[in-house]
């Protein structure tokens, strides 16, 4: 069995040590591990009230390094649920690659996914390009991004070059992503040159706004988002890529939530070969929980979802496969009159650790999902702190 060990007083709430950031105007944070337990950190720094930054750092020992710069503008889309990645491929933290938004026309949800690529472990940075090749003004966004080899990437995004038709219907999505045919899920893979190839559309009909999830298993790729129904019934869905072919989308639990917008909350992936874990939040019935659900075969199937927490969650998840059979679950949750972050462990066979306070969290939207991630024995965890100036905040924890 796997225990959070760390000071705490006679409740629930652990002690963490904060790692010192030089940060003031930030937030929109990312954790990664790369293959060999290096710790990235990237966020968005905001310079002034129109330019914005991409920056990220390396866990050295318990501080993080000098912050180094990957790109900035002054026509990004900076949106709290959706935040930009960094990520490695090849074993010596050289290749990386990282992903923002920005701005393509003057409507409000018109943008673009800008991918830039790096030789040097972030010391220099190549010009962007876009995963996606439609041309159209329109929202692309909520994106996974994984290595796949030592020499490609793979990406998916929500993509809404679809939203920009003639509408199907006269009524108009409340959530203002656009009113005609529905947002779609599509992958892609690129190389260390920027060269896309493998571009596919994943799935014609899904939730607008809820970040997807990936992960790379033994044999392939499993992708996890929140789908929708005619009926606007917004449950998860996950497909498969076998290393050959991608699979139809299929849902991971019938939640049979219905709800006619989106409710900004994705699920969460993680794996260890043949052995995967998805987290996400639902609100069938009007009763909020957060779940989870194990799968022993890259994904083909999925156990009887367990319910995390069923208090008063918020969702906002994270999830970490420690081992098989069980994993770390993180989330918001209103507790008290407070909102808390907490983190518990879930085991495949429906064992719950006890629950950790790791912050007390606003619930506001600025505070953005919390991010977390383990390496060399220690949990690391990152989320925005609201204050009269927001900053992101990065805690340790040991695990053992």
């Amino acid at each position: 069995m796997v225990f959070l060990a760390c000071q705490k007083d006679n409740s629930n709430v652990v002690v963490p040590i904060e790692i010192p950031l030089a940060s003031q105007h930030s937030g929109e944070p990312n954790l990664i591990v790369t293959e060999n337990e290096e710790v990235f950190f990237s966020w968005i720094e905001s310079l002034n009230d129109s330019v914005s930054e991409l920056r990220f750092s390396v866990l050295e020992k318990d501080s993080w390094s000098q912050p180094r710069t990957i790109a900035q503008g002054d026509n990004w889309f900076v949106n709290w649920a959706d935040f930009p990645s960094l990520v490695s491929f090849g074993g010596d933290n050289q290749n990386l690659a990282a992903h923002w938004l920005q701005k393509s026309a003057e409507g409000t949800y018109d943008y673009d996914v800008r991918i830039s690529q790096s030789a040097d472990g972030g010391k220099t940075w190549g010009g962007s390009f876009m995963p996606h090749t439609d041309g159209v003004a329109a929202e692309h966004g909520f994106v996974s991004l994984m290595p796949w080899t030592e020499k490609k990437m793979f990406v998916a995004w929500l993509d809404g070059r679809n939203t920009k038709e003639e509408p199907v219907t006269q009524q108009e999505h409340d959530h203002g992503h656009g009113h005609g045919a529905a947002m779609t899920l599509r992958a892609a893979m690129f190389d260390q040159s920027g060269i896309l190839s493998d571009e596919v559309e994943l799935d014609e009909m899904v939730c607008d706004c809820c970040q997807t999830a990936a992960t790379k298993t033994e044999n392939g790729i499993l992708v996890a988002y929140r789908d929708r129904s005619e009926s606007e019934v917004r449950d998860i869905s996950v497909v498969r890529w076998d290393g050959d072919t991608w699979s139809e989308p299929k849902a991971v639990a019938n939640d049979n939530w219905w709800i006619p917008g989106c409710p900004v909350n994705g699920p969460a992936v993680d794996s260890q070969k043949g052995d995967v874990v998805i987290a996400w939040f639902t609100m069938s019935g009007e009763n909020p929980l957060i779940k989870i659900s194990f799968s022993d075969n890259e994904g083909k199937t999925f156990a009887k979802p367990i319910i995390v927490d069923s208090s008063d969650p918020i969702g906002r998840v994270d999830v970490i496969m420690l081992e098989k059979n069980l994993a770390l679950v993180s989330w918001m949750d209103i507790g008290d009159k407070r909102t808390l972050f907490k983190a518990r462990t879930v085991s495949a066979t429906g064992q719950l650790g006890e629950e950790k306070i790791i912050a007390e969290m606003d619930p506001a939207r600025a505070s953005g999902f919390p991010r977390m991630v383990l390496a060399h024995g220690k949990l690391i965890f990152a989320w925005t702190e609201i204050a009269e100036s927001n900053h992101v905040k990065t805690v340790q924890l040991p695990l053992f």
